[in-house]
C-alpha cells in the first residue's frame, strides 16, 4: 500500500469541464483522492456499481456527467473505508478517461 498527501495542485478534468480541484489531495496506489468538497457535484450521479478491495474496503462509484455526456463509473469513493485506508475517507478518485493533471503555478 502506497499513499501520501499532497500539497500541489492537482484538476480532474473531462470533456473540457473541470470536475475537481485540489492542493490536499491524498495519493494511494497511484490515484489521486480528492477532497468531497473539492470536487463539483453538479457532474456527479450516483452509480448502482459496488466493489470490494481486500484492503480498502467496498467502493461505490459515480457516473460522471458534462452536458448530455455520461461517463459511467468513473468516479469512485469508500463511505466506509477499513481502518487501514482512513485517509481516503471522504474522498474521490477518478478514472474511465478523466484527467488527473497537476495545475501549473
Amino acid at each position: 500500500m502506497s499513499t501520501s498527501v499532497q500539497t500541489k495542485r492537482y484538476r480532474a478534468s473531462w470533456n473540457s469541464a473541470v470536475i475537481a480541484e485540489s492542493s490536499n489531495t491524498t495519493v494511494v496506489e497511484g490515484n489521486q483522492y480528492f477532497p468531497v468538497d473539492d470536487v463539483r457535484s453538479e457532474h456527479l450521479r450516483p452509480s448502482e456499481t459496488h466493489t470490494t478491495c481486500h484492503w480498502k474496503g467496498v467502493a461505490s462509484y459515480y457516473d460522471v456527467i458534462v452536458g448530455d455526456a455520461v461517463n459511467r463509473d468513473a468516479a469512485w469513493y469508500y463511505p466506509e473505508p477499513s481502518k487501514a485506508a482512513e485517509r481516503v475517507r471522504d474522498r474521490i478518485a477518478f478514472w474511465r478517461g478523466v484527467k488527473v493533471d497537476q495545475v501549473a503555478g
